[in-house]
């Protein structure tokens, strides 16, 4: 099992991860849209899982968003298919370019993938013991996500934002 963690402004990430800053946002990510998606199954429980951490640290809740979804999904797909967990896409993508592109506009993002849980609850172990995806999860800055699974072999993405608008 391997989780690996990328963060807008984050400090401190373990090696496997990139800090990515606002000042990477494509210029394409111009929607502010607020949409809510269909969600349920393993996605819908890691959501309650991270809103109930966040809930202990002070943290407002995140508000599922359809474009995070479809840009965490997407990863998930992608990582899958190549059987390879990165925060670089197989067209090279970074985090930033995949939720701009999914028509996110974002001023800041953070990305968590992992591979081989089997189930959100392991999953949100994994990473709530891993100080740069806990930093994501509990940033009280974020304001929405989007939750990715694909199979074969369990490849997990969150995605976090805060909107620009």
């Amino acid at each position: 099992m391997t989780v690996a963690v990328v963060a807008a402004g984050a400090v401190g990430i373990p090696t496997a991860a990139t800090a990515h800053t606002p000042y990477e946002k494509p210029a394409a990510a111009t929607s502010t849209s607020k949409a809510s998606a269909p969600f349920s199954g393993a996605a819908a429980r890691v959501l309650k899982l991270v809103n109930s951490a966040r809930g202990k640290a002070g943290c407002s809740p995140l508000t599922l968003n359809a474009e995070l979804t479809k840009a965490a999904q997407a990863h998930s797909a992608d990582m899958a298919s190549h059987r390879n967990m990165s925060h670089t896409g197989s067209d090279g993508s970074a985090p930033g370019g995949r939720i701009g592109g999914a028509g996110y506009g974002w001023k800041e993002h953070g990305e968590n993938v992992a591979r081989g849980y089997p189930t959100p609850e392991s999953v949100m172990a994994g990473w709530m013991r891993s100080p740069g995806h806990k930093r994501n999860i509990l940033d009280c800055s974020f304001k929405e996500i989007g939750v990715g699974l694909a199979q074969p072999g369990g490849y997990w993405t969150q995605d976090f934002g805060t909107s620009s608008g």
